[in-house]
């Protein structure tokens, strides 16, 4: 098994974290309310993060690995840095250089025109979970966020009713006071910007994350970081979301910052 070397947490562990979920419902308030109200609207948001997080969660996320764990469930249960809930939100850029990951690029479009192709490497497995992600939630709706975890994920693995991702549209489109069908007035712009590899169990397993940069326009235009890491496997002739729970969360931090450097992020670059 081969483990990405950990930097430090960006902050003490104590720090309450933002999950996908409530940052995409984040973003979408931010982008119906007067921009005059907006910046109180986030401190008051930050201000609720002071409660204290789900007792189970953060015992789970903190537990070592079970000596009966696979590799696998080792590997994607390992503890990711954490960042401050600020640093998802637009932040001044580094002058750090952040490193390159260097991505193949998609070769044809598969089931839920979702992209794909893309080589049996780790690479690979982090280009075809960013085409998942950039599909699924570009779709503004439930339905195509649903469509697409069906045709992407192995046996035993996330559901439509279980993804992440799929909660992750449900709050942005509760948060926007829209149905389960979106809005032609909902428009969500997606950019895989920044990127990391945990690790690798063999040829056909990879625990990678992708940080991405979202643009939420209802009446107004807000941006956000929101990360997501996810159990890939090789199946038959391409990547797909693995069996097992969501691994470990990465910290959602603003693409090119300090905290996303120090957060073990590296640029993504199509080749």
């Amino acid at each position: 098994m081969h483990l990405m070397r950990r930097r430090p947490d960006v902050h003490g562990s104590g720090t309450p974290e933002w999950s996908p979920a409530y940052l995409l419902a984040t973003l979408v308030v931010s982008a119906v309310v007067a921009m005059a109200v907006l910046a109180g609207l986030v401190l008051a948001v930050v201000g609720g993060l002071t409660e204290e997080p789900d007792e189970g969660n953060a015992a789970r996320r903190a537990a070592a690995p079970a000596p009966d764990m696979s590799r696998q469930d080792a590997l994607a249960a390992a503890p990711m840095p954490t960042a401050d809930p600020h640093d998802a939100l637009p932040g001044p850029v580094s002058n750090q250089a952040a490193g390159v990951l260097e991505l193949p690029r998609a070769t044809g479009v598969g089931p839920a025109d979702v992209p794909t192709g893309f080589p049996r490497t780790p690479e690979g497995a982090l280009a075809q979970l960013a085409a998942i992600d950039v599909t699924a939630m570009q779709s503004g709706s439930m339905d195509g966020v649903r469509r697409v975890i069906a045709d992407w994920a192995a046996p035993s693995g996330p559901t439509p009713e279980t993804w992440s991702g799929v909660d992750g549209m449900a709050s942005l489109l509760s948060a926007a006071g829209l149905s389960g069908a979106g809005s032609p007035q909902l428009a969500i712009v997606v950019r895989p910007v920044m990127g990391l590899i945990k690790g690798t169990v063999g040829e056909d397993f990879a625990v990678v994350c992708v940080n991405f940069e979202f643009t939420v326009t209802v009446e107004q235009t807000a941006r956000i970081a929101i990360a997501d890491c996810q159990r890939m496997a090789w199946v038959g002739d391409r990547w797909v979301i693995g069996p097992g729970e969501e691994p470990a969360p990465a910290p959602s931090v603003w693409p090119g910052t300090e905290a996303a450097i120090a957060a073990g992020y590296r640029d993504l670059r199509y080749v």
